[in-house]
């Protein structure tokens, strides 16, 4: 917010038509044609004809530059605009990972992974270690542990900021390192009740027909009819 030498707080809003001081203005037209330096009164006037506004769009230039537009379509189009951009910008927020000194290689593993998907989600991520009692004799744990997990992490993230020892805590913070993609999640494959099926539905249109042969249970009935006969 700008304070002008009155002493009243406002904003600086761009001037249009009646409200530009200047007494004279280079105006262009609606098509980005330069038309000339003039007085504001007969750039005013070229305005009105054109059912347009005058607007200052340079207004340090000596003369300001002026351009002739339809300043209401053109504050919309902008705000459209602004909240498209809005729209598709990803908002970073920092992530936290904590471990102890003495965290087991197994759950370095799990949080480190951790760690990968939410680089991938774009988001930054701070890894802290949190020492207590004799270990915070020992900071050099820590460090070596943020080290090996920087360097498992090499080529997949970057180091934003080392790691720092404040009170309790050493942690560093890291980013997603530029140029690296996650890898695609697969499908995965089909198991229990519809791995059966689908292997059953496979076989099933594999075995072959024989349409001259008698099927099997009227087989069986001829047989027994000709024993009843004897």
């Amino acid at each position: 917010m700008n304070r002008d030498p009155r002493g009243n707080d406002r904003t600086r809003e761009t001037r249009v038509n009646e409200r530009i001081r200047a007494r004279e203005v280079r105006l262009i037209d609606e098509n980005g044609e330069m038309i000339g330096v003039m007085p504001t009164p007969r750039a005013l006037e070229i305005a009105r004809e054109r059912d347009l506004d005058l607007v200052e769009v340079q207004p340090n230039a000596v003369p300001p530059v002026c351009k002739l537009m339809d300043y209401g379509r053109y504050k919309y189009e902008q705000a459209k605009k602004e909240s498209e951009a809005r729209k598709h910008q990803k908002t970073i927020t920092l992530k936290e990972i904590r471990l102890r000194p003495r965290t087991d290689e197994h759950d370095v593993g799990v949080k480190t992974r951790k760690i990968q998907e939410f680089l991938a989600d774009g988001d930054k991520v701070r890894v802290s270690v949190q020492f207590r009692g004799p270990d915070l004799r020992h900071p050099e744990i820590g460090r070596r542990l943020l080290d090996s997990i920087a360097e498992t992490l090499k080529g997949t993230a970057v180091i934003e900021r080392p790691p720092v020892m404040e009170g309790r805590v050493m942690s560093m913070i890291i980013s997603r390192a530029p140029g690296w993609e996650p890898p695609k999640k697969q499908a995965p494959a089909p198991t229990g009740k519809r791995q059966v099926a689908t292997a059953a539905a496979m076989a099933g249109s594999q075995a072959p027909t024989s349409p001259s042969a008698p099927a099997a249970g009227s087989q069986e009935v001829g047989e027994a009819t000709d024993t009843q006969q004897k």
